[in-house]
């Protein structure tokens, strides 16, 4: 039996959502912009689909731009929003220090093109304080970008408090909520944002589907050029299966949301307390609250986070050390590091993001192979100038 703990990174996708999206491709293969029946077809299961990512978010279907998933959201909005003031002057960004790469990569390209970007600290905590963007904003920022909830660990910002010092000066307020779509209540009105992005394959939907909440009234400038689909804001032909199931998972997130919210906060403070009473030298990063409730990012002194994936690996057990996106580099957690947390505790930090089918067997199963794999470790490794 495998125990998959890596859901921050990607989900199965929901048992409902295959069956629709097989349905899908066997009988509305149509192109949503023909006149005709089955293109007709094809534009009724968007609009459906449309209407449950905008009840998932309380919006209007209206506002709803479909996009191939997170990455192309933050673009659209990022740059669309971008370009769409520069004529105005306003050619100054704002955004923090522990965005997830789609936006601090896209904040770059702009740099390079002569935005001028302001990133913002956050506190030991992983929390960006509103007084840092009073500080940073002028009457020239045209665009401040600040995620929901952190991909890592797991923090809520203050979005709403943000989005108001910012609507002050006539900024246009983004959030990436990638992490929080099917996790927590998301009310776009209630945020006072401007524009949101979320991902299918982050709440059991499919893969390359995402969309992009844009307020109505708020003008973008789209990159990609072509068609008129999405009401001129993203061309290009739909992949109506996939966004059909990218409904079906928010209907489903919105079902179960206030309970499975309850189920994997308890489970997760269950693994919490496990691993830090069981492991001497382990301690969580980030802010007990308020936090998502399936993340839980903890870091074990003298080990590396690496040997400690590869031993849960092969005792059945998936988890990370942070962003799915990173994985790969050498280089420890931008994030953690942006907390000011010392270079040997980042190194030695597991990422553990919880999921609809994870169980209290699953967490006991964790707090008890964690710590005697670490004990191991420790006996083999010099991390921190110790054996």
């Amino acid at each position: 039996m495998r125990i998959y703990l890596d859901h921050n990174a990607t989900t199965p996708l929901h048992p409902l959502v295959a069956d629709r999206m097989a349905q899908a491709m066997r009988e509305v293969w149509g192109n949503a912009s023909s006149v005709h029946h089955f293109g007709q077809q094809a534009k009724a299961a968007l609009d459906e689909a449309r209407g449950s990512i905008a009840t998932l978010l309380g919006a209007d279907a209206a506002e709803i731009v479909f996009t191939a998933g997170g990455t192309e959201s933050d673009n659209l909005a990022i740059r669309g929003a971008a370009e769409a003031l520069e004529a105005a002057g306003r050619k100054h960004l704002i955004t923090t220090a522990i965005e997830h790469e789609a936006v601090l990569n896209t904040m770059k390209s702009l740099a390079r093109r002569g935005w001028r970007v302001t990133t913002l600290p956050v506190d030991a905590t992983g929390i960006v304080s509103p007084d840092r963007l009073r500080e940073a904003i002028t009457d020239d920022t045209a665009l401040v970008s600040v995620m929901h909830a952190n991909n890592e660990i797991g923090t809520i910002q203050p979005v709403a408090e943000i989005a108001a010092i910012a609507h002050e000066h006539g900024a246009l307020v983004h959030t990436d909520a990638v992490q929080t779509a099917g996790k927590l209540p998301l009310g776009v009105r209630e945020l006072g944002v401007d524009l949101l992005t979320i991902a299918g394959h982050k709440f059991y939907g499919p893969k390359g589907t995402g969309a992009l909440w844009i307020r109505r009234g708020v003008r973008l400038l789209s990159p990609l050029t072509g068609g008129r689909q999405e009401r001129n804001r993203r061309a290009g032909t739909e992949n109506v299966p996939a966004l059909v199931g990218l409904g079906v998972a928010a209907e489903a997130a919105g079902r179960t949301l206030a309970v499975e919210g309850e189920r994997l906060t308890a489970l997760r403070d269950r693994l919490e307390a496990g691993i830090l009473s069981a492991i001497p030298g382990s301690a969580r990063n980030g802010a007990q609250a308020p936090r998502v409730p399936n993340t839980s990012n903890i870091s074990i002194e003298r080990i590396e986070s690496e040997s400690v994936l590869i031993g849960l690996d092969l005792a059945g057990i998936a988890v990370s050390s942070g962003s799915a996106c990173s994985s790969g580099t050498l280089e420890p957690s931008h994030v953690l590091k942006a907390m000011g947390l010392p270079h040997l505790r980042t190194l030695g930090s597991i990422r553990f993001s919880l999921g609809a089918s994870n169980t209290e067997a699953d967490i006991d199963r964790v707090i008890e192979v964690l710590p005697p794999l670490v004990e191991k470790l420790r006996s083999l490794t010099t991390v921190g100038g110790r054996k």
